[in-house]
């Protein structure tokens, strides 16, 4: 028995012997490997939030001098937004490499293997995690580049990283949801387009929802993302308002457990039907 063959023997046997966490390792290393063998994935996955923060900065810094805007920098007012609009469209590929898998056969295979089902979709949401880490700072360090300043401290950056993780997986678990019923490639792409660009514009990520019509100012009150983007601005200013920071991370919290659910309720309805 060579080598390859030996450590393939021990990690069938680790995984048989393993649980729910010992599996979502291995599929999380599993995914990570495979976004690290892409070089031009992640050279895109990197310089686009860059992109997005340098060019909406230049594009809408003006505003600044609008009636009733209350942030004298607007690169610090964008930055935070540019966070979750990156782990927003980020997240919403998620469910392609499920469609990957079921077209090369390697779902099928997977849900005849000893892996927990709810540990394929942990670990594909944790190395999505770990990418939504590294935009985030790389964000905050271009942001800080072109003059961005928060008083919040470490704290608010913690919550900010925290927030924009969930933002992920709430929007990775939608994405895969979507991908587990119609298992088309096509179908997920337009799907998710058609969720995240309305989100994004509809919320507090560029513009201040009191500068825009009503019907957007109400709206954003509803919207996931806006809570995101409410909840870091709060734990990065120099004096949080607490009591909104925690509630719309309370909703965000509860959005992406109800969602998380769906998307388990998703995978249950393609397994029974393949």
């Amino acid at each position: 028995m060579n080598t390859l063959t030996a450590e393939r023997v021990a990690t069938r046997s680790a995984v048989r012997r393993g649980g729910f966490l010992t599996h979502t390792g291995f599929i999380t290393g599993r995914w990570l490997r495979a976004q690290y063998r892409s070089p031009a994935l992640i050279a895109f996955t990197l310089v686009q939030p860059a992109i997005w923060l340098l060019l909406f900065g230049q594009l809408f810094k003006g505003v600044v001098a609008l009636p009733g805007w209350s942030d004298s920098s607007y690169i610090a007012f964008l930055t935070p937004g540019i966070v979750m609009m990156t782990a927003l469209m980020t997240s919403g590929w998620n469910g392609t490499t499920f469609i990957a898998d079921m077209e090369r056969g390697v779902m099928d295979r997977m849900l005849t293997s000893p892996v927990r089902r709810g540990a394929l979709m942990a670990g594909q949401l944790i190395s999505n995690g770990t990418t939504t880490v590294i935009q985030t700072i790389l964000v905050f360090a271009i942001g800080f580049a072109a003059g961005a300043r928060y008083d919040g401290g470490v704290l608010g950056y913690v919550v900010t990283i925290v927030v924009s993780m969930l933002v992920g997986t709430a929007f990775g678990s939608l994405s895969n949801a979507v991908a587990l019923l119609t298992r088309q490639q096509e179908a997920l792409i337009g799907i998710s387009q058609f969720i995240s660009l309305p989100l994004t514009f509809m919320s507090s990520i560029m513009l201040d929802p009191k500068l825009a019509p009503h019907w957007v100012a109400v709206a954003a009150r509803y919207n996931p993302v806006d809570w995101a983007a409410i909840t870091a601005r709060q734990a990065l200013s120099a004096t949080p308002d607490w009591t909104s920071a925690l509630h719309h991370g309370l909703y965000l919290l509860t959005f992406t457990l109800i969602v998380g659910y769906l998307s388990t309720r998703a995978f249950r309805t393609y397994q029974r039907s393949v």
